[in-house]
């Protein structure tokens, strides 16, 4: 498909074009004729071809919005982009990039991904970018972050992990807006699971796969303990071995297994062992069949908010119920100190009717500081926390009580205004 729409705009025929997609054709060079789309073109997705370079004449793209250039061998991030006035979104990952121009990043840049890469430093100009939400980087060679981005006031979610970094700069924590956050697999990062139960695959019989995701495939699977022994069905969730935008598959097997039981958590039996062909692999507790998620993930034009259905309308003893589980499984994290990172509705999966759910996906959990330091980060994914809130209490019938309203005012409020989850669970539970 992506050919023949090829042929199509070199014939002049996708004019008033807005969104273009041309992944994997082996393109060397940029097609000039895309320059005649200027006037309408939104969206060009460029992804997993051969470029090292882009048009020269590239500003001619006015209205270009989002910009998908991965897994082409590009050193620099051409400094064109920076000519673009209305393009927020870059996706670049997987690259081999080591040099991002300061002159390159776009003036209305929203959402930049550069996971995966070779860069060793970044620009102060990040950091000068007023509309700044979203900054993956997971997977370079950073080993600081330019001090301008103390004044990203706008920034929501941060990638750092698998980098080179020696430690967390005390500003991180104290972005007004900030979330979402990942760094494991920093040097710093010496967060270990405890040991656990191996699972040889002879007592393992894999079945249908339930879900997939960046970091691995998640299958049916039943457990044979012993001889005699009944048969448990469990999730087995194989992983892939590849960086994803999050970080390391293996420190997210980490926090998997450090996160230990917990009825809002999708948690962990126990490591795989012996698969065939190398895979590593965890046992985890399969839920309902009829549990759905939440709500989808972002958008371009929602950036760091989540999609919900139209539709979904909630009790609001159901909402509560959902809202105060997931409080719960939270702070049990932050009790065993580690952030889960990724506290969104996507991912959690819940019964749909009468609130009970679960939070899933560890990819971008991290393990936390001690002392002060560490409260600081749980102080974060406490505003992740209120911003779940505030949407599950959007999609009930009438007003919230007036301490459920304060309690999301709190949480997403500054910082140092912020609780730790376990004042969080108390106003819950007075308000049950």
């Amino acid at each position: 498909m992506s050919a023949a729409t090829l042929d199509a705009l070199r014939r002049g025929e996708l004019s008033g074009l807005r969104e273009l997609r041309l992944p994997g054709l082996g393109l060397t060079v940029f097609p000039p004729e895309i320059l005649g789309l200027a006037e309408t073109l939104e969206v060009l997705d460029l992804g997993g071809n051969a470029l090292s370079d882009l048009h020269p004449e590239l500003g001619r793209l006015r209205r270009l919005r989002a910009l998908f250039l991965s897994g082409n061998p590009m050193a620099r991030l051409p400094p064109v982009l920076g000519e673009l006035p209305a393009l927020s979104q870059i996706g670049i990952r997987g690259s081999g990039l080591r040099e991002l121009p300061a002159e390159a990043l776009p003036p209305a840049l929203r959402w930049l991904t550069l996971t995966d890469n070779r860069l060793e430093s970044l620009p102060a100009a990040l950091g000068e970018r007023p509309l700044l939400q979203k900054l993956m980087l997971a997977g370079n060679r950073l080993r600081e972050l330019p001090a301008s981005l103390a004044g990203a006031s706008g920034l929501e979610l941060i990638r750092l992990s698998a980098n080179g970094l020696d430690g967390l700069p005390p500003w991180l924590a104290e972005l007004p807006r900030l979330a979402w956050i990942a760094w494991s697999g920093n040097p710093f990062d010496t967060g270990a699971p405890p040991v656990t139960e191996a699972v040889p695959w002879e007592a393992l019989e894999a079945g249908p796969v339930l879900g997939e995701g960046a970091s691995g495939r998640v299958h049916r699977a039943l457990w044979r303990r012993g001889s005699g022994a009944t048969p448990r069905p469990v999730a087995l969730k194989l992983f892939k071995g590849a960086m994803t935008s999050d970080g390391l598959p293996e420190r997210e097997m980490a926090a998997l297994l450090a996160a230990g039981e917990h009825p809002g958590l999708t948690g962990a039996l126990g490591r795989l062992s012996g698969h065939p062909e190398g895979l590593d692999g965890l046992l985890m507790p399969l839920l309902p069949p009829d549990w759905r998620v939440l709500a989808g993930p972002p958008s371009l034009e929602s950036c760091s908010r989540d999609i919900y259905d139209p539709s979904l309308r909630l009790e609001p003893e159901a909402a509560l119920r959902l809202a105060g589980g997931i409080a719960g499984a939270v702070a049990h994290l932050h009790g065993r100190g580690l952030l889960h990172g990724d506290l969104y509705a996507h991912n959690i999966l819940w019964d749909g009717r009468a609130g009970d759910g679960v939070l899933s996906d560890f990819g971008a959990a991290s393990f936390l500081p001690p002392g002060a330091e560490g409260n600081a980060f749980r102080r974060v994914e406490v505003r992740a926390w209120g911003l779940l809130l505030g949407e599950l209490l959007e999609r009930c019938a009438g007003a919230p009580s007036v301490a459920l309203a304060e309690l999301q005012r709190r949480c997403a409020a500054a910082p140092a205004e912020r609780p730790l989850m376990g004042e969080v669970l108390e106003v819950l539970r007075g308000s049950g």
